[in-house]
């Protein structure tokens, strides 16, 4: 079968691997029909992570089922389906719990396991023909329709980017009425201001640089700041200072409150300088939200930091170690949520509200592509060029730009 895997930094290739076998009774094969290149994939394309060479990537994956062990009971040959990211066993404590992005026993190195990436268990990627599925009747949603169809981009973005997006806003207290400022807008990026706004955020804002990246942030209605154009922060300071029905409303005294309710780090350890943009500033968005957000606010970090970091500046960025206005923290009295988003909390009901009509997450892709065009996508999508925003692999059929 065609897969896609890590050839060493600003690197991938398409090449032959075999296609997997059950290895359990409790297994599945999946035949891909769309997978996804995510933009945390591109931390590994970096070389900035220790991902072995010859590794098939790829963690955002749909498909039809091919065939099941002799254990499986809900899911049968023929299902369509979508994957969580994170794979897990189902009967942990922390399963049990709800926190399958912590599963204990599907990774011996930590808690936590998915498809494809750095450091997250021995798994295949899924940008491939074809994946296995460990504990079929737990890891897998199953979707209607058919492949190809009107729900097909929607569907796929429910195993990663659209729940990962909406547990950024739940990080981040986002409730109605709020007001939110989302850095990064990457494809967590926009679904977590998109999120927002399915909430009922009264005010939503998302940073960024890129030309497109903002254009679709602002069709899913948020309002776009160009950190190129001047400090975000301080914009958003001025734009709320203009609302007149906002500051009448305000007591004496409350017009301390120039910020906003909740703040999104989407962006992580590889956040770009605001002043230099052609340089890394580990902390920079981190650094704005902790500006940005009102006293006794919540910041939501859902940018990937992660550690070792072979490609970082000193030793201690390399274990993932940064500086961190603690003292800003504190005296503002902020609330602070982290950590890879458990899907199957949330995909259930945003496949609802896909299938309602209510949600459409998939006004961020921006490519369809065959798998022979991954090396090409992968540089584009890295240098944020041609508007590559997020970029699906399809299979099975031609492919549309």
């Amino acid at each position: 079968m065609k897969a896609v895997s890590y050839k060493g930094p600003h690197k991938v290739a398409v090449s032959d691997h075999p296609k997997p076998k059950l290895n359990s009774s409790t297994d599945a094969i999946l035949k891909v029909t769309t997978s996804g290149i995510c933009g945390s994939d591109l931390h590994m394309y970096d070389g900035r992570t220790e991902l072995k060479q010859g590794a098939v990537v790829g963690h955002e994956i749909m498909g039809i089922i091919e065939q099941v062990g002799e254990a499986v009971r809900s899911i049968k040959k023929g299902d369509r389906v979508v994957l969580p990211f994170n794979i897990a066993c189902g009967f942990c404590f922390n399963c049990h719990r709800g926190y399958t992005n912590a599963c204990l026993t599907m990774n011996p190195e930590s808690a936590s396991a998915a498809y494809g990436y750095a450091g997250m268990g021995p798994y295949q990627g899924g940008q491939a023909e074809y994946v296995l599925v460990p504990y079929a009747d737990f890891n897998c949603l199953k979707l209607p329709g058919t492949p190809g169809d009107e729900w097909e981009d929607d569907f796929l973005l429910l195993a990663d980017v659209f729940p990962t997006g909406y547990h950024a806003s739940e990080l981040a207290g986002v409730s109605p009425g709020k007001t939110v400022a989302v850095f990064g807008a990457g494809p967590v990026g926009l679904l977590a201001a998109y999120s927002s706004v399915l909430k009922g955020a009264s005010e939503v804002y998302v940073i960024d640089n890129i030309a497109e990246r903002l254009e679709k942030a602002k069709d899913l209605g948020a309002v776009p700041i160009d950190f190129g154009q001047g400090d975000p922060v301080e914009r958003i300071f001025e734009i709320r200072k203009k609302h007149q029905a906002t500051q009448q409303s305000h007591r004496p005294g409350e017009e301390k409150m120039q910020g906003v309710d909740c703040a999104i780090d989407a962006v992580g350890y590889q956040a770009r300088d605001d002043k230099k943009p052609s340089q890394e500033n580990p902390t920079q968005a981190l650094e704005n939200c902790l500006r940005v957000v009102n006293p006794t606010g919540s910041v939501g970090i859902i940018g990937v930091y992660i550690a070792p970091d072979p490609g970082a500046r000193d030793d201690q960025k390399k274990q993932g170690i940064f500086s961190f206005p603690l003292a800003d923290f504190f005296s503002k009295g902020l609330t602070i949520g982290t950590g890879q988003a458990p899907v199957k909390k949330y995909n259930e009901y945003l496949r609802d509200l896909i299938i309602s009509g209510r949600a459409r997450p998939s006004l961020i892709v921006s490519h369809h592509i065959k798998i022979d065009q991954a090396p090409e996508a992968y540089s584009k999508f890295d240098q944020r060029t041609d508007g590559y925003t997020k970029v699906l692999i399809r299979f099975g059929e031609k492919a549309a730009a």
